[in-house]
């Protein structure tokens, strides 16, 4: 059985007659840019996530972007946020003209250390960028307390968390902006490239939206440097079928990631990620420890990782390892995310050395994201489940008999 790490293919069979009735409304209408689809899904995103408003746009990126130029950040400025991300958190911040500041992550969420944060803010600093990673929430309520005491804008990463939640309230709807990626693979996917902006504040949402068609405040009339980042109809007609089983959709993915921890527990070299209220599972994401001394999990057959030598990182051969065998078993895993922003060659200016965030470069060694999607079947499931269980077993530490009729344990 092949078990791939994530398909639409279930998806679209179920959704298939709503979604080519939708697609085909938009086609035989003529409006192709703007119109009713749009509106309607705006206004039924905005109340998903607890906001007055959701502009949508081209992408993820172009909402971190239309966020950061609406807020007035730009050359000279500073923005703290955490380099074990995808590379767009990042590259927001310097296609406006400012400066990612990284902090390094927590081991236990992989999310942004927020002990850290204070120790990072400078004069320049002029926001806060957390993300929320796999689909755990950030704790919001601390990350605003620091925003509030030091007077920093917040602009939250929820590309990989629509549906999630942070005491109850949707993640997108604490900070200043929140910013979604309707990438096919995320937990609310388009049929293409989409994003969205979620705010509270008029004057902001006004900006953002204006800015997202060439800084265009009424027809020929330019204000402003802008973009064209508008959302297309085709693309929000298939949001619009989608947005409605959001809720469920994220409900089988807690109880796929839940299946995980009850059949993946105390496998030698193997941390799984912990629970967290409010978490929607874009991934479930182990990581695999280096080998034990004597008794390599792979039985010596793993060689130095090229991707870690050259980046500076630990080794990774373990993890590549699994990955490797894994795929040889029909098992497909994706590795988010192999090196971190900080030692991408784009960001060497930065001057961030080997070792300047030890928890990011750790983890980027060792996470493997085993195959989650709501359509995952059981079946499916317990291949993952079987083949790591075997692989991983090996290395258990193997009980002999001994005289008296106590065991002692052998490697």
């Amino acid at each position: 059985m092949q078990v791939p790490p994530f398909s639409l293919s279930q998806q679209i069979s179920d959704l298939g007659q709503d979604l080519e009735e939708a697609v085909l409304n938009v086609l035989r209408s003529g409006q192709y840019i703007g119109g009713p689809q749009i509106k309607a899904f705006e206004d039924s995103f905005a109340a998903s996530v607890g906001c007055r408003h959701a502009v949508g746009c081209n992408s993820g990126t172009d909402a971190l972007i239309l966020a950061l130029r609406a807020l007035g950040i730009g050359a000279g400025d500073e923005v703290i946020t955490c380099s074990f991300s995808f590379f767009a958190t990042a590259e927001a911040i310097s296609a406006v003209g400012a400066t990612p500041v990284f902090v390094d992550v927590d081991p236990a969420t992989y999310l942004i250390d927020l002990d850290q944060i204070e120790s990072a803010i400078t004069t320049a600093t002029k926001a806060l960028m957390p993300v929320h990673l796999f689909g755990r929430p950030v704790d919001m309520s601390r990350l605003m307390a620091i925003a509030e005491t030091h007077n920093l804008k917040v602009v939250e990463d929820c590309a990989q968390a629509t549906g999630a939640q942070w005491n109850g309230q949707p993640v997108g709807s604490f900070g200043d902006v929140g910013c979604f990626s309707f990438f096919p693979t995320k937990n609310l996917g388009a049929a293409g490239d989409g994003g969205a902006a979620t705010s509270n504040d008029d004057s902001l949402t006004q900006t953002m939206r204006e800015l997202a068609v060439h800084g265009m405040p009424k027809r020929y009339l330019h204000t402003a440097l802008g973009y064209n980042s508008r959302l297309d109809a085709i693309q929000a007609a298939v949001l619009n079928v989608k947005l409605p089983k959001l809720k469920g959709w994220i409900e089988r993915r807690t109880a796929i990631a839940e299946r995980y921890r009850t059949h993946l527990t105390d496998l030698p070299g193997l941390t799984l990620p912990n629970p967290q209220e409010g978490h929607s599972w874009n991934q479930f994401v182990v990581r695999i420890g280096s080998c034990p001394t004597g008794q390599p999990l792979c039985n010596a057959r793993c060689s130095p990782s090229a991707t870690s030598a050259s980046h500076g990182l630990p080794e990774s051969c373990c993890r590549d390892w699994l990955k490797q065998t894994l795929m040889e078993r029909g098992v497909n895993t994706i590795i988010y995310y192999p090196i971190p922003i900080h030692r991408q060659p784009a960001y060497a200016d930065l001057g961030l050395e080997q070792g300047s965030l030890p928890v990011t470069e750790q983890l980027c060694s060792q996470v493997l994201s085993l195959p989650i999607f709501p359509e995952l079947e059981q079946e499916q499931q317990q291949t993952v489940i079987d083949t790591v269980t075997q692989l991983l077993e090996r290395s258990r530490p193997t009980p002999l008999p001994v005289a008296g009729g106590q065991e002692r344990m052998v490697a």
